[in-house]
């Protein structure tokens, strides 16, 4: 597949034109054109760190690059000499996870949070005449009123005096540094930190349809460069929030739990908002340079780009139910438009129109090269990927027919090749393809044996049926039809046998008590630890009960600190429960219920599920299991590209448009990529500045 073309075809071809190129931006398509990331590779390994890296982050200018360790020491590199500048030795007492350059301050000041969930500033200018192996400095500021681990810093461009941290104990904090230098320890009864600008103690969701109730426990966040007010914040739920900082309520202590405060939008792609897995989280949310879309990057799954749709541009939004509309059989379609329009393309890519002929050529060849891919038993990845240079690349290009052909051959490729939510976007296509034509027979086939793979048989029956009613000569489908019947048979024999095994039972256990061993394995046989097994494909099948087990682990906090004791508080969470319940009781070892004061009116309002913004693109290949600090980025100016870490030891980058993976890049053999350089040393590639300036 060498000769697999891109859409921004030869670079030659671009040389060529360049003279005669009279579009602004031809020197920026130049700089990042596919050919040239292509050849990336690695230029040098930056050794410093005694521990894990991870994280890292440029100065403005490129110039400058820091990185935060295990070691709890920050060091400063030099990009042009590729030196080590300084290491600080920062005094955290467990593991560095964010580090920035405070904007504004010529590079002096830097802001780090870790582990022991403290955020702490230092001036680098203080290390003037000072040698390398003189690295402790006092820290400028220091913040102690976290009472979880601080995973994310944020920082405004333009702003020199503003830090905002976000924590797993719930809550996002607004650090001015005009305001102090310091807080005291969480707790404290002297002083009470009134710093939280985000209370998200009460904020996660189980799933789109259920109120928001238990803590959310902070992973990532992030402000637009752009809109400096827009804020995105990212945890232990499915859902990334938007909210304008201008419409957040005053600054808050940690003494009282509030409600979540309405945000401007939800995001989360519409095949994980009715999970309700409690193993599903954000690990990284990030905006685009111009700020006009949104990167998720999630555990044990993928990452996802997401407009954000501030002025009701092409997004596609969906509420509670759904997810399920698209899955049930219904004669004419009048639902949800899972593509953008055509005309929203041919609106604002003016060039490509009048390109329409060119293109059209090419589209037919990659079609025939994906319908090759489906025949001929290949593997199916470049034929899904030619189809995705087809309907993401060249939409505007392409007439319905054409169209419906290559969402069916995508569609049939993800069932063949059968990674994680494959059938989930089968169903996608088989949707649209039925959009454009309702009688369309590889649609409903497709759609069916895509429902199959997710058990959802009673709705596969309908869908087979349909086929049979278009092709009623054809064998196969009457074969399948039974097949599914028979499916559905079993599995209502199945739960008689269950329901009456329970009712035999149901005496003698009333009075036993689960022990904790019980608990974890049958909350382990409910986990979607494997993601290819028939495990992770009955995860949206009609299991009666859910048993889950939370282990958190904090800084003592609002229940008072014992100075002297250097441990770390646990607290289990058990919820026994069963599947669609919208009212789920918390049990909590150290007896509190966890509901902010003003629970007992909001339950006697009808909870009005919010409306979501679902994705745009998907990217596949890496995978995001061993850590939670897993990074997505936007590379290039513009953000054409898009790259991520690996626990493989590789980091991977797809082009944004159409998910094609472009680069796959070697951080390091023994562990896992954070992002784009690795532990116990940096591995500095070629273009780096490039890319991130």
């Amino acid at each position: 597949m060498e000769n697999f073309p891109f859409h921004d075809g030869s670079i030659y071809d671009m040389l060529d034109t360049r003279h005669t190129d009279t579009r602004p931006d031809v020197n920026h398509s130049l700089q990042m054109h596919s050919s040239l990331v292509r050849r990336l590779s690695q230029e040098r390994e930056l050794e410093g760190h005694q521990g894990c890296v991870n994280a890292i982050s440029w100065n403005s200018k490129g110039s400058l690059l820091i990185s935060g360790s295990d070691d709890t020491h920050i060091n400063v590199w030099s990009y042009s000499s590729r030196k080590l500048l300084h290491s600080i030795e920062t005094g955290h007492s467990a593991n560095i996870f964010c580090t920035k350059f405070v904007p504004e301050t010529s590079d002096e000041l830097v802001v780090s949070g870790a582990g022991d969930a403290e955020v702490r500033l230092f001036n680098l200018s203080r290390f003037s005449g000072r040698g390398l192996d003189d690295n402790a400095i006092t820290p400028s500021a220091l913040y102690q009123c976290h009472t979880g681990r601080v995973k994310k810093l944020a920082v405004e461009v333009g702003n020199p005096h503003v830090v905002w941290s976000a924590s797993e104990d719930g809550t996002l904090r607004q650090h001015d540094f005009r305001q102090g230098s310091s807080c005291p320890p969480a707790g404290s009864s002297h002083q009470e930190c009134r710093n939280i600008l985000l209370d998200l103690r009460c904020g996660a969701k189980r799933s789109l349809a259920d109120p928001p109730k238990q803590t959310l426990s902070l992973k990532s966040c992030d402000i637009s460069s752009t809109r400096p007010h827009l804020l995105l914040v990212g945890g232990s739920d499915a859902f990334a929030r938007l909210y304008d900082r201008r419409m957040l309520p005053p600054l808050t202590s940690c003494q009282k739990r509030m409600s979540p405060p309405p945000c401007v939008n939800y995001f989360c792609p519409l095949h994980l908002s009715e999970h309700g897995r409690s193993s599903l989280h954000l690990t990284h949310v990030t905006f685009s340079p111009n700020g006009e879309e949104v990167l998720l990057s999630y555990s044990g799954e993928h990452v996802y780009l997401m407009d954000v749709n501030h002025a009701g541009g092409r997004a596609m939004r969906y509420t509670v139910g759904d997810a399920s509309k698209i899955m049930s059989f219904t004669p004419t379609l009048n639902g949800l438009e899972l593509q953008p329009p055509i005309h929203d393309f041919l609106q604002t890519n003016i060039r490509v129109r009048g390109e329409v002929a060119t293109g059209l050529g090419k589209c037919r060849m990659l079609v025939e090269i994906a319908r090759n891919s489906l025949e001929e038993g290949k593997h199916p990845y470049y034929g899904i990927e030619a189809c995705n240079e087809v309907l993401e690349g060249h939409l505007s290009g392409i007439g319905p027919m054409l169209r419906h052909e290559c969402l069916c051959i995508r569609a049939a490729l993800l069932l063949k090749r059968k990674w994680k939510n494959d059938a989930q976007m089968a169903i996608r296509d088989c949707y649209n393809a039925r959009r454009i034509d309702s009688s369309s027979f590889r649609a409903h086939l497709y759609m069916s044996e895509a429902l199959e793979q997710l058990c959802k048989y009673k709705e596969a029956l309908d869908f087979a049926i349909a086929a049979q009613c278009l092709d009623p000569s054809n064998s196969v489908m009457a074969e399948k039809v039974e097949n599914i019947k028979k499916h559905i048979a079993a599995a209502e024999t199945e739960k008689n046998n269950k329901a009456n095994d329970g009712g035999s039972r149901s005496e003698p256990r009333t009075g036993r008590v689960l022990s904790l061993s019980d608990i974890i394995y049958r909350s382990e046989a409910n986990s979607d630890a494997s993601q290819d097994g028939p495990r992770s494909e009955r995860e949206d099948s009609d299991y009666d009960e859910e048993v889950e087990v939370d282990f958190h682990t904090s800084v003592p906090g609002d229940e008072g600190r014992d100075v002297e004791a250097n441990f770390l508080h646990g607290s289990l969470n058990v919820r026994i429960h069963r599947r669609g319940d919208s009212a789920r009781e918390t049990v909590d070892a150290n007896g509190s219920s966890g509901s902010p004061s003003s629970s007992s009116q909001n339950d006697r309002i009808p909870y009005q599920p919010e409306t979501v913004i679902d994705m745009k693109q998907r990217y596949v290949g890496h995978c995001n299991v061993g850590t939670d600090i897993k990074q997505a980025s936007f590379l290039g100016q513009r953000g054409d590209y898009i790259a991520s870490g690996s626990d493989d030891g590789r980091w991977f980058i797809w082009e944004k448009q159409t998910g094609r993976l472009i680069k796959m890049l070697l951080g390091d053999e023994a562990g896992n990529v954070i992002s784009s350089m690795e532990e116990c040393g940096l591995l500095l590639y070629f273009s780096i500045l490039i890319l991130s300036n």
